[in-house]
């Protein structure tokens, strides 16, 4: 396992190289390509105090969201409940359903022209709530459960900006840019939540079993609010 000092070399190495190409068409080719350049092939490390830290990379120019972490609703049955609901015909056009939505705290989405859904903070539980009227289990995240995903996941974070051009198998990165970002505690991701700055996405499919198929409900940010999440931050590269 590389060492953060180690990394950072890595990293300001790479920088001279300038554009590379990508070793992965698509969104993941970004972190694909960064990992293969450092030669890891986990992303946890441990930091320049010892804590354990996440890498991650981002396109300077992306539109789409960073995943946070990912974290299934409860009860077990909410995903099929969500699906068998609300859920519509998949767009391959192969019989199926999914459900794909983006979720925030402030007002109710928007699903295929209709209120959707809206995230609910409660005390004790983070809440899916619909405009649905029959009484059934309202979907939801224990409070305790999600600071325990969010403490496993974050301590620190390296995180490597890119500029990019071209597109598909084809696209060139020259990762110019990397910070080390701390200080994001929980208290602090629930008011981002409130806020509207962290959002939940809701990717839910089905399995040719009819079983459904969670291809991962995350906690959500744009690239340029990732730093909101964080209380400390340093330009490394």
């Amino acid at each position: 396992m590389k060492t953060y000092s180690e990394l950072v070399k890595g990293l300001r190495s790479i920088k001279t190289k300038g554009f590379v190409k990508t070793h992965r068409a698509g969104p993941t080719g970004i972190g694909k390509t960064l990992e293969d350049l450092l030669g890891i092939e986990e992303n946890n490390f441990a930091g320049p105090d010892g804590e354990l830290t996440e890498l991650k990379s981002a396109r300077k120019s992306a539109k789409s969201m960073l995943t946070l972490f990912t974290k299934s609703p409860l009860p077990p049955s909410a995903n099929s409940a969500l699906l068998q609901k609300f859920g519509y015909s998949s767009k391959r056009g192969n019989e199926k359903k999914e459900l794909h939505t983006t979720v925030n705290a402030i007002s109710f989405n928007t699903l295929k022209g209709k209120l959707g859904f809206k995230i609910g903070v409660k005390n004790d539980r983070i809440e899916i709530i619909s405009q649905d009227k029959e009484k059934s289990e309202v979907p939801y995240w224990d409070r305790d459960t999600l600071k325990k995903r969010f403490e496993t996941k974050y301590h620190q974070l390296l995180y490597v900006k890119a500029d990019s051009k071209g597109s598909g198998k084809n696209e060139e990165f020259h990762f110019n840019e990397a910070w080390l970002l701390h200080g994001f505690d929980f208290v602090n991701f629930i008011k981002l939540l409130k806020e509207g700055t962290i959002l939940v996405d809701i990717r839910i499919g089905q399995y040719s079993d009819g079983r459904p198929h969670d291809h991962g409900t995350g906690f959500r940010v744009f690239p340029d609010k990732l730093d909101l999440c964080f209380s400390n931050r340093r330009r490394v590269v």
